[in-house]
């Protein structure tokens, strides 16, 4: 299988009028899959009911948000982990930095063996 890419044209950021135009591949993607959908595929890979999986799956979300907001890290085997990060201001002094100093948190997510290997080998397709 392989990963379609479109090709879009695009200015320098903050230069006025776009300056110098350059050309870049973006993925095209192929749809979604709702949990809905998650969890028929995952129900015709073993013999746990579509309840159960929709179950785990939710308290996962649950569980994750909990240990997330609490500074864990959150290991999800093959899949990967995510963990808490955030966006500072730097202060002259050690003094001066303080809650006030943090402007955004994210998740980041760091891929697993599994997925790095997909990652490694996936192939791309550039649309017509």
């Amino acid at each position: 299988m392989s990963i379609r890419f479109k090709v879009i044209q695009r200015g320098q950021p903050g230069v006025v009028g776009g300056g110098v135009k350059k050309y870049y591949a973006i993925p095209s993607l192929n749809g979604e899959m709702t949990l809905a959908e998650l969890t028929k595929a995952i129900e015709k890979l073993c013999t746990v009911t579509g309840a159960d999986i929709r179950a785990v799956l939710y308290a996962l979300v649950d569980v994750a948000i909990d240990r997330l907001s609490n500074g864990t890290i959150v290991r999800l085997g093959e899949l990967g982990s995510l963990r808490m990060s955030f966006n500072a201001e730097g202060k002259s002094s050690w003094d001066l930095v303080n809650a006030a100093t943090i402007k955004k948190a994210n998740v980041i997510f760091t891929p697993g063996p599994r997925v790095k290997e997909m990652l490694a080998n996936v192939k791309f397709e550039k649309e017509n």
